[in-house]
């Protein structure tokens, strides 16, 4: 691949579909590269609207507008950042050789919900997994945990997730009969796209989960070669991540095995860049939950962790780049900033108070409008160990004060 010069005939030109937090990281790792890029979101003066050369704002839902956009720009590459986008759309534009979609837009469809992606590492790639049941209804989602439908029962306790939505939300541990309605309304709310379709899983007992970020990249033959980051160990409330750290401790079974399904999925996906694979971990047994072929919010950790961080991964990646997984630090951890207020414009106080924490670092994402539970920032440290990054990572976010504007 040759990369030519912005804003010349010679451009090379990667469109980011969504352009959040993950998305700014993206656009300015491609940037450095010498990219064009061009942030795509539903929402004005989105992060990666701030950082891009060209900002365009679309329902990414909209297959027309979404191709209109596509064809005006002719990107080399296009990058999908979010789950909520046209991706029948993304499929006849790379069968029409107007662009090349990353990882592919195969992959896109697929990974774009729930079921698409369960219902092929279960049932043909037979990566282990939770057991598991889609429902259309709340009496479907009864039905299925109750088993009167015929099936197998799902039983208590269980895991209630919209088939589609980012970051966890809509997620419930539902424990008894009382939790249904509730989960189902949550599903239902938080969902990126209106329908209520939702999966209920059986509760795997497991010690941990992990991320094991995965990267399909150029190896020194020029072949696709797939290289894997250390674990990352993380903790979510309400689905959502709330910390991360790296490295995860776990057996050298367990992370052979971890490898072993990442690179199934990601095989199987195919194309390039990174993955972000999450599994669950008992002992040594290992069972497959999710993927998404992009950066992954638990993923923040590597600007502090690693030689080359999951954001420039993905960028050298998709280029035909090679890449280098390394750690450079013996332990690092994230933490989040949440709004804390309902409020356009925030301002922060007490940064300077947050980075007098040892050896950390912050990224306030400059999200025009917060509310209490988003996430507007990340705090990052590095230690000796992981439990120390973690304790300075989470003293570093706790003394940033978000301030209504």
């Amino acid at each position: 691949m040759h990369i030519g010069t912005p804003l010349s005939p010679s451009a090379t030109r990667v469109m980011l579909l969504g352009s959040g937090e993950l998305g700014k990281e993206v656009i300015i790792a491609l940037q450095r590269l010498g990219v064009e890029t061009i942030a795509v979101d539903r929402y004005a003066n989105a992060p990666g609207h701030q950082v891009a050369h060209r900002a365009h704002v679309v329902a990414m839902t909209d297959a027309a507008a979404l191709t209109r956009l596509v064809e005006q720009e002719r990107p080399d590459l296009v990058v999908p950042e979010i789950e909520a986008i046209a991706t029948d759309a993304l499929v006849a534009l790379e069968a029409a050789g107007t662009t090349t979609v990353i990882p592919t837009a195969r992959a896109a469809q697929l990974t774009m919900n729930r079921e698409g992606i369960r219902r092929l590492a279960a049932e043909k790639l037979h990566l282990p997994t939770s057991r598991y049941r889609f429902a259309t209804s709340r009496e479907a989602l009864q039905a299925a945990i109750d088993g009167t439908d015929g099936q197998p029962a799902i039983g208590y306790p269980c895991v209630v997730k919209p088939v589609m939505s980012s970051s966890g939300k809509g997620q419930s541990v539902v424990r008894g009969p009382q939790d249904v309605a509730p989960a189902w309304q949550y599903a239902e709310s938080a969902g990126r796209v209106r329908g209520g379709h939702v999966i209920v899983e059986s509760f795997v007992a497991f010690d941990y989960e992990i991320t094991l970020l995965t990267v399909r990249a150029a190896g020194a033959d020029g072949a696709v070669a797939t290289h894997y980051c250390a674990p990352i160990g993380h903790v979510q409330v309400n689905g959502d991540y709330v910390e991360s750290w790296q490295p995860m401790t776990m057996s050298a079974k367990a992370l052979d095995r971890a490898r072993e399904v990442a690179a199934v999925i990601t095989a199987e996906l195919g194309g390039r860049g990174i993955f972000g694979v999450e599994l669950f971990v008992s002992g040594d047994d290992v069972w497959f939950s999710e993927v998404s072929p992009r950066p992954h919010d638990t993923g923040m950790v590597t600007m502090a962790s690693q030689a080359q961080n999951e954001f420039e991964l993905h960028a050298r990646a998709i280029l035909g780049l090679p890449v280098d997984t390394r750690m450079i630090a013996p332990a690092a951890a994230s933490a989040v900033v949440y709004g804390g207020v309902d409020a356009k414009g925030l301002r922060f106080a007490n940064v300077d108070e947050a980075l007098a924490v040892p050896c950390s670092d912050l990224r306030l994402f400059g999200k025009p409008e917060a509310y209490r539970t988003r996430r507007m920032g990340v705090a990052l440290a590095t230690a000796d160990t992981a439990d120390e990054a973690r304790a300075r990572a989470k003293a570093c976010a706790a003394r940033v004060r978000p301030l209504a504007g």
